[in-house]
């Protein structure tokens, strides 16, 4: 068997830990790879591996020896994946290793934001406590999260992970149907019902023409005082502009988020240019514990394993 060439795109996002693959191969290992230049990079490739590297119809129409794309990731929205089912290339993706370590991401989020961390944190940092007449220093109000409801969109491995622990915190947690449904699935809510009912939400869904800006303007007024909004699913779910105004004049409680709208922001966005101690903007690392990192890597590996032993797994296309 002639030696496979394995493009690997963007190594500086995966643990520094050594291959191990059971095949004739050859590398060629890129830290980062601009989308602009992938179509170059990847013409000779047989195996591309790419956690968020942009891999479009004409990088694969580029590619005359392309077998297998493998996503270091879950989301698969930077792969044409028509294109690739087309000529009959394997995609695969990493599918729930992660489900615990974004879902205690999500989680501190939300308990940093119902105690307030970051204002408490500031008002030490200016000197309110030192200077405070008494043996503690209140500022802003402080909530428990026991009895809040908390109101999930995105059923799947890493809601019902998040589900879990907040139940143990004796949370009440429901899950939102989708904004435009026409009939309500059994253990959902109702979207307008439940945004209603919300005392937090945590977004854990997949960005589609559906689920962009989910939350708006319009739902962003419908919430109740003092709601907490968790973003760590995907940048576009929230209206960043709006959600900008909520906070500075709504009564909107506080929003930690993961993940925006553009990554990196090279060119600026409304919640990294804005400093209010009810926002919390994380560099979309929620995904990245070690142990997360580490069981990503093994998964990886064993998805290209078995797709060039002609048993492919964990398949987005083809179909």
């Amino acid at each position: 068997m002639s030696s496979r060439h394995i493009v690997v795109l963007d190594r500086g996002t995966l643990m520094p830990l050594p291959w191990a693959f059971d095949f004739e191969h050859h590398l060629t290992e890129h830290d980062d790879t601009p989308d602009n230049e992938a179509i170059n990079r990847c013409r000779d490739a047989e195996i591309i591996i790419t956690n968020k590297v942009k891999i479009d119809r004409a990088t694969i129409e580029a590619s005359p020896n392309l077998k297998m794309i493998a996503i270091a990731a879950t989301g698969f929205e930077h792969v044409d994946i028509q294109a690739a089912q087309e000529r009959g290339i394997i995609v695969s993706n990493i599918k729930a290793y992660g489900n615990d370590t974004v879902a205690e991401h999500a989680f501190m989020l939300m308990m940093a934001l119902m105690r307030q961390l970051p204002a408490y944190q500031r008002d030490v940092a200016a000197g309110l406590w030192q200077n405070s007449p008494y043996f503690c220093h209140f500022g802003a109000p402080i909530h428990d999260v026991n009895g809040k409801t908390l109101l999930i969109f995105g059923k799947g491995g890493i809601g019902s992970a998040l589900a879990q622990r907040a139940e143990a915190f004796g949370m009440k947690v429901i899950y939102g149907e989708h904004k435009h449904a026409t009939a309500c699935r059994d253990g959902y809510v109702p979207f307008a019902e439940a945004l209603a009912r919300a005392d937090v939400i945590s977004l854990h869904c997949p960005l589609n023409d559906q689920t962009r800006n989910l939350l708006g303007e319009e739902e962003l007024k419908s919430l109740k005082p003092g709601c907490v909004i968790i973003n760590v699913g995907r940048g576009g779910l929230v209206d960043e502009t709006a959600l900008i105004a909520a906070l500075k004049y709504g009564g909107l409680g506080g929003a930690g988020f993961d993940v925006i709208t553009n990554e990196p922001p090279t060119e600026g966005n409304p919640l990294v240019n804005t400093h209010l101690p009810h926002l919390i903007v994380t560099p979309h690392m929620a995904w990245g514990s070690q142990e997360a990192m580490t069981r990503l890597f093994h998964m990886l590996i064993d998805n290209i394993n078995k797709g060039m032993a002609g048993t492919p797994q964990s398949v987005v296309a083809p179909k």
